[in-house]
């Protein structure tokens, strides 16, 4: 039917919008970086003791 040919339009769009917005926050979620369990930081503990 011609009449019902833009609500089909509309409908495909909201649908494909809804499953890409979907696929990208699953995408963008899902994803995790590499657990380092050491700890890469050095203090160096530098006194200065002044000789007076």
């Amino acid at each position: 039917m011609p009449q019902m040919a833009p609500m089909n339009w509309t409908m495909l769009f909201i649908t494909f919008c809804m499953i890409f917005l979907l696929f990208n926050s699953l995408n963008y979620f899902m994803f995790s970086y590499p657990v380092n369990t050491q700890s890469n930081i050095k203090t160096n503990k530098f006194t200065m003791n002044w000789k007076w």
